[in-house]
């Protein structure tokens, strides 16, 4: 039972995190059967031609946030937030797959292979072993943008190309924005490719002002600065 997914569903009880009916063991199987969702958010937007109206990404989004706020406070984070990890049914959206959740108060070092690529933290990139729940809000931030464009933000091929297409975006940091990372990326070898950044209004032109805000802050690179998942939820 100390499977980490079992630890944390059955302490999660949230409107917007699915939810655990049973647990049958046979054998030396483990049978969880959980509520049932219609389908996923990465299903929601595959085959859409038109944009998403914005008043149901905020939906999604602020949904997303109330069970992540909820996780957070009592001491998990998901690790792999991606599209296909959101279940939706008809207005309701809840977090599902807690195969990689981590306490927070649980010790590093973490593996650094945790989460789809493309809604990787950089801090993760770098290998770094001590993150912590930030690296959701990152990967919040990376889904928002693809309920807007229909297509991810940052489709690495490999790690080393994920970082690119991070810093190709968001431009790259300087050692005064993100000394950690600095570091994190000397212990590997690695250095930063020279970008400035794209303005997220000329990638994403169908989200509001406002949006971009949230997704700018939702994907700075320093993880300390990135702001926690209550706060995302006081945003305009």
């Amino acid at each position: 039972m100390a499977l980490r997914e079992i630890k944390s569903l059955r302490k999660l009880n949230h409107k917007n995190i699915v939810k655990l009916k049973e647990v049958i063991r046979a054998n030396d199987d483990l049978y969880f059967v959980f509520e049932y969702l219609d389908q996923n958010v990465y299903q929601l937007i595959k085959d859409r031609t038109t944009d998403l109206p914005e008043s149901q990404i905020k939906s999604v989004i602020f949904q997303t946030l109330e069970g992540l706020a909820y996780m957070h406070k009592h001491g998990f984070f998901h690790r792999d937030l991606k599209p296909e990890n959101l279940l939706a049914s008809g207005e309701i959206v809840k977090i599902a797959d807690f195969g990689l959740a981590r306490e927070i108060r649980s010790r590093p070092p973490f593996t650094d292979y945790v989460s789809t690529r493309w809604y990787r933290a950089p801090e993760i990139l770098l290998r770094s072993t001590s993150y912590n729940s930030p690296i959701d809000i990152f990967a919040m931030g990376a889904i928002m943008a693809e309920l807007y464009m229909l297509r991810p933000l940052f489709p690495g091929q490999n790690e080393t190309d994920q970082i690119y297409k991070t810093c190709a975006v968001l431009g790259s940091p300087s050692k005064t924005d993100w000394p950690e990372g600095f570091k994190l990326a000397s212990q590997i070898g690695f250095s930063f490719p020279k970008f400035v950044s794209t303005s997220l209004k000329t990638i994403i032109p169908n989200a509001s002002d406002e949006a971009i805000d949230l997704m700018e802050k939702m994907m700075q690179f320093d993880p300390q600065k990135r702001p926690t998942a209550s706060q995302c939820l006081e945003h305009d």
